[in-house]
């Protein structure tokens, strides 16, 4: 029978049991942070399974099609010259399966093999409970551990940067501006860090070796593209946006962006208004780090109230419109709007 697991814990309590050697039967893995989702799942897989044995008693599924009755079948098959067996099932909504497959299901959980651990992984489809399904809930609550794997706070992601930059030497300020670049998620992170360091000539590297090759993420373009409108540089505005376009980047995302750029740099300039700091702007938007506040400040600086009120009421004019005229030429909007920003400038 399957052990009880308490919920609680999450990724420590993931990472104290592999650590020990003592992995629970039973786990949903799901989250943003799919690098140390698919890294503890291997962990596991190391942990459990001796080099050589994977091909009997590692069994990777897909969740796609798979029956109830299957997964059984394979969580019941013994493990062969090993003492364990893994299961991973990739994107299986269990919560959409009919009341059939899910009275199995709780029975399969409920008197689970104890040589065998099954993980659950969400790496396409989005896990979210579906609260009316009382029975299916209890029993994730009594034999199933839920691991979030949420992007890591930037003092973890620091350390982890300075490791995979193996060769070269990255200091704060340079981290901070390849987190603000390229975004916190290691999975994306991971081919940028190769670029800059296939790149960089000397052993520190720069904010120019990232600012060289580093692909960015549509919020730094974004910032980027608002950041040449404040600075009176429409060319470079209209050339981020042009290129966004040229990306085939849905117009009404590039907005969505735009309007959540400018409803920070909105609150930035009450910052200043106001004799606020960039602590205080850290803390209002959950930024992991001053640096994206000290740039917004930066930006505040120049524009007033006024146009920052007027920017953000005209990217909510738009968005409405985006949403509700049919036949619309949204790149032509997007254009028309910069414009205008620019012109109230």
């Amino acid at each position: 029978m399957a052990k009880k697991e308490s919920r609680s814990g999450g990724y420590e309590a993931l990472r104290a049991a592999v650590k020990a050697g003592v992995p629970a039967n039973l786990y949903i893995f799901y989250g943003e942070e799919r690098y140390l989702l698919q890294t503890m799942a291997q962990r596991l897989k190391e942990l459990l399974i001796p080099a050589g044995f994977e091909e009997f008693n590692y069994h990777r599924l897909t969740g796609k099609g798979l029956t109830v009755q299957e997964l059984a079948e394979t969580a019941e098959a013994m493990p062969m010259m090993a003492e364990h067996t893994l299961i991973t099932v990739t994107d299986m909504d269990i919560f959409k399966l009919d009341e059939g497959q899910r009275t199995a299901l709780i029975d399969l959980l409920s008197d689970f093999p104890p040589y065998c651990t099954l993980i659950f992984l969400y790496e396409q489809l989005t896990y979210k409970r579906d609260g009316k399904m009382k029975k299916l809930c209890a029993a994730l609550n009594e034999y199933v551990q839920e691991v979030e794997f949420v992007q890591q706070e930037r003092k973890d992601l620091l350390n982890w940067l300075k490791r995979r930059f193996a060769g070269h030497d990255i200091d704060q300020t340079a981290a901070d501006h390849l987190l603000f670049t390229c975004g916190s998620l290691m999975r994306g992170l991971i081919p940028e860090i190769e670029k800059i360091a296939a790149y960089a000539k000397q052993e520190r590297i720069t904010i120019a070796d990232i600012d060289a090759v580093a692909e960015p993420v549509l919020d730094a373009r974004v910032f980027d593209m608002t950041n040449a409108v404040t600075a009176r540089n429409y060319d470079r505005a209209a050339g981020v946006l042009a290129e966004l376009l040229r990306m085939q980047m849905e117009p009404i995302a590039i907005l969505a962006a735009l309007g959540k750029e400018l409803r920070r740099l909105y609150t930035a300039r009450l910052a200043l208004d106001g004799g606020k700091d960039r602590v205080w702007l850290k803390e209002l938007w959950s930024m992991s780090s001053d640096y994206p506040a000290k740039l917004l400040l930066q930006a505040a600086r120049n524009v007033d109230h006024d146009w920052c009120r007027q920017a953000v009421k005209r990217c909510q004019v738009l968005d409405r419109r985006m949403k509700s005229e049919r036949n619309m030429d949204s790149e032509g909007e997007l254009k028309l709007l910069l414009m205008e920003l620019a012109g109230g400038r």
